[in-house]
């Protein structure tokens, strides 16, 4: 998106699909930012393996904290990449302990950085006994792998100094010490992580974690539906929306409903089975995508995600199957940390207002609230940077200008209980009850005392601040 070229940050996952040495790696790039949290967390339910991108310089930031928990509630395998070696960071020792200390999970090194910064010289994989020599200002290449099966040797001194060789011996004597073995079940369980080191704008140690990604990452996984567990290896095809992207292409106002294929084989032109809407639906033109690029795709597998042109049919936790009722569920919606009301700056554009935060939100990037028994609009947030985000694509997508007021509240907490205390609750707290967009029953809390106030007065209401979204 512009917005994005202008910033120089991701506001919104990318969807790509490449080849890799006879595989096919489907890549979701997520958001780094912490403002676009929800995001990425929803995301995670639609993969089977991360890598952890970790800048050497800031170490373990708090959003990837969060995401590592997110991570290991589904034990999802997980490989690290520290990343920025030639710029100058922390120890890769401490690195290595922060890592385990904060994210709680233990580390195996499978690469060795030699110096940092101004100093950096490469990286040795400790696995192919090799070394890739960096050269500043240039793109890494196969070319300039070097095998060196004997430390001792004094091949490695000519290539990159006696200070240097002594330092990387003395590391590897002492690596080879601390960790055993690779253990490839200990990553696929969620328990151990393999750490490379590179600097991705150089693509220097990229190469290292992709041949190792694709021996040891897994095939699809099972998945649990409202029903049963799903197998891959299935004939018959399921699949999920885990992602609604409006505007891709601003010249053509599309809207792609992003799919996750769960078993049997997904084919173009082929109709399958909408469950919430209960209809069949078919797509003659769904898509790849390699950056800007799209490629129509005849048939998709397990795995893949493609890109389904929508014209307003689908939401976020759809389910398309070849007629089997189900529901995939675990599609987590939590709660906003900044409220503020929507204010219509050019009453002319309502419409257009409407549609937008409508389309916007359909997305996920934010989540819409309508006052109970009005039309005020609320709008949460994870972090200040999405409001400005919509504002932007509000005004040069749909062309509707808005500000933002700000709102002081503090948690959206979806309320279950029957419908006569609902409806009691509801009559007592007004001013504090919203509906989100599948109308379910929204307190908003204007403080964690007021929260706790009312859980303790309550006793027959359920307060959730993460809602699962499986729609039925």
């Amino acid at each position: 998106m512009e917005i994005e070229k202008q910033r120089g940050i991701s506001v919104a996952t990318s969807v790509m699909s490449f080849h890799y040495k006879g595989k096919l790696i489907n890549l979701l790039d997520t958001p780094g930012h912490k403002d676009f949290a929800e995001d990425t967390y929803r995301t995670l339910t639609a993969v089977d393996s991360v890598i952890l991108v970790i800048d050497c310089v800031k170490g373990v930031e708090e959003q990837t904290q969060k995401l590592m928990e997110v991570c290991r509630m589904r034990n999802t395998p997980v490989i690290i990449f520290i990343n920025k070696l030639d710029r100058d960071g922390q120890n890769p020792f401490d690195l290595l302990e922060e890592v385990e200390k904060k994210l709680n999970i233990k580390t195996q090194p499978l690469t060795w950085p030699i110096n940092m910064g101004r100093d950096f010289k490469g990286v040795y994989n400790i696995h192919n006994k090799s070394l890739l020599q960096f050269i500043a200002n240039q793109k890494a290449s196969d070319d300039d792998l070097i095998s060196l099966p004997d430390l001792s040797s004094e091949v490695i001194v000519e290539l990159i100094g006696k200070r240097d060789a002594d330092s990387l011996r003395e590391d590897m004597e002492l690596i080879l010490g601390v960790y055993d073995s690779f253990d490839k079940n200990e990553y696929l369980n969620g328990e151990l992580a393999p750490v490379f080191f590179g600097s991705a704008v150089n693509n220097f140690g990229i190469k290292d974690m992709l041949d190792t990604f694709i021996e040891i990452a897994p095939s699809p996984k099972a998945r649990m539906t409202d029903k049963r567990e799903v197998n891959p290896v299935e004939e018959k095809f399921t699949g999920f929306v885990f992602k609604i992207h409006a505007n891709i292409d601003p010249r053509h106002r599309d809207r792609v409903a992003f799919l996750r294929i769960c078993s049997g084989k997904f084919s173009r032109n082929t109709f399958y089975h909408h469950v919430r809407l209960d209809k069949n639906v078919r797509f003659s033109n769904p898509y790849t995508f390699l950056a800007s690029e799209k490629n129509i795709v005849e048939d998709a597998f397990p795995g893949d995600v493609v890109g389904l042109f929508d014209t307003g049919n689908f939401k976020i936790g759809d389910t398309l199957t070849e007629g089997e009722e189900l529901n995939y569920v675990g599609i987590p919606s939590f709660s906003p940390e900044i409220f503020k009301e929507l204010v219509n700056m050019d009453p002319m554009k309502t419409k257009q207002l409407e549609k937008g935060i409508r389309q916007l939100t359909d997305e996920g990037v934010a989540q819409l609230f309508t006052q109970h028994g009005g039309s005020r609009k609320i709008i949460g947030c994870v972090g200040e940077l999405q409001f400005e985000v919509i504002q932007y694509r509000l005004l040069h997508e749909y062309g509707a200008a808005c500000s933002f007021k700000t709102l002081p509240f503090y948690k959206a907490c979806w309320i279950k209980s029957s419908p006569q205390i609902i409806d009691n609750f509801i009559r007592y707290k007004q001013a504090n009850i919203v509906q989100d967009k599948e109308e379910n029953y929204v307190y908003l809390a204007e403080s964690e005392w007021y929260l706790n106030t009312e859980r303790t007065n309550n006793k027959d209401i359920e307060f959730y601040i993460t809602m699962i979204i499986n729609i039925c």
